[in-house]
């Protein structure tokens, strides 16, 4: 008889936990992981593959354990006057901000952050021995300054998750609330900024907060502007006391050279990867007009998903959509549900498909 995991020596500490997931279905519109559901461009992809290509004759050799072109590219891209001794890459943000837990959080201590958020945030910090504490928003999901700074103070964590904006809720995070949460602790602050590229182009990234702060840092991913989720990349800019930090838990050469190779070249790509940046946003900002339209409250979102609330069973509507080949997210909030905004035939399809399930209702 095959052992079951409770039989095995697990940690303590990691047993009951559910490892992270969503649900997978070949459905013809999948719209539930927050993917850019584009393709790469095919004038980008044919680049792409030439550097792939190049990098596979020097693949029997270690990659370069700094990976110092790729830094310096995401250098070039983000600006701020940020240089490559700035700048660290994993393979996807999730390991990046594993990274900072390991170097700054593991057994004893304790990480934060304001619920609901970012699922991967507490399974990181268990997986690393630390301690979970989750504060509470206020009404919508927003953070306002001083309750945010007085919940980080009290909790006196070593790292603290700011997601802005916050997944899964979309909601902004204003910066007068990273200011007061940063005044607020001596622990490392991550500003999450995963989907930061489908805010308004006006507004003030995290990034402009970092000369000073040493113990800011802001993260980022490829995974969705950049239509990059196979590909595994993400990075966080921050003081390079911190990089050096990060350096004493990274596995050796833990970013493969086809990785660099890949990332490079999509970023030499830039602008043309984020063309389809104000499209997705269109197709966002009309699924929460389609979905208020419809008698549901859409909250306010920048990023390249909608949550809207006021459904009345959430787990009949998301198996009434499923039923009809489309694929969105019940994530467990009250009489709510989630869906990425996709390209124009998916929206279509998915807002048609919920206003038949509404009128059938």
């Amino acid at each position: 008889m095959s052992p079951r995991l409770q039989d095995l020596p697990l940690r303590d500490d990691l047993r009951g936990l559910q490892p992270y997931g969503a649900p997978q279905a070949p459905l013809p519109v999948a719209l539930n992981v927050n993917e850019n559901t584009h393709p790469v461009p095919e004038e980008v992809a044919d680049d792409i593959l030439d550097s792939i290509a190049r990098a596979l004759r020097d693949v029997n050799r270690y990659p370069d354990r700094e990976f110092i072109g790729l830094r310096e590219g995401f250098a070039e891209y983000l600006g701020h006057g940020l240089s490559a001794e700035n700048i660290w890459a994993a393979n996807g943000s999730n390991e990046v901000l594993q990274h900072i837990l390991q170097a700054f959080a593991g057994p004893g201590r304790r990480a934060f952050g304001f619920a609901p958020t970012y699922s991967m945030y507490p399974l990181l910090t268990r997986a690393t021995g630390a301690q979970w504490v989750a504060g509470t928003r206020g009404h919508d999901y927003v953070l306002e300054p001083e309750s945010a700074a007085e919940q980080v103070a009290e909790a006196s964590p070593d790292v603290v998750f700011l997601c802005s904006p916050n997944n899964p809720t979309g909601t902004p995070l204003s910066i007068e609330v990273i200011e007061a949460v940063y005044e607020a602790t001596d622990g490392i602050v991550i500003v999450d900024e995963a989907y930061w590229e489908f805010a308004p182009h006006e507004e003030r990234s995290a990034l402009t907060l970092l000369p000073g702060r040493e113990r800011m840092v802001v993260s980022r991913t490829m995974s969705k502007a950049f239509a990059f989720a196979g590909a595994r990349v993400g990075y966080l800019a921050a003081d390079p006391a911190v990089i050096d930090a990060l350096r004493l838990v990274r596995l050796p050469y833990h970013l493969s050279a086809l990785t660099q190779a890949a990332a490079s070249a999509a970023l030499r790509h830039a602008p043309t990867m984020l063309r389809m940046v104000d499209e997705i946003v269109a197709q966002r900002d009309r699924i929460s007009a389609t979905v208020e339209a419809l008698g549901f409250h859409a909250y306010e979102s920048w990023t390249n998903f909608v949550l809207f609330s006021g459904v009345d069973d959430p787990g009949a509507t998301w198996q009434a959509l499923y039923d009809r080949g489309i694929l969105i997210r019940d994530i467990g909030l009250p009489h709510s549900l989630r869906v990425t905004a996709g390209t124009e035939e998916e929206t279509t399809a998915f807002l048609d498909a919920l206003a038949s399930i509404q009128s059938a209702s």
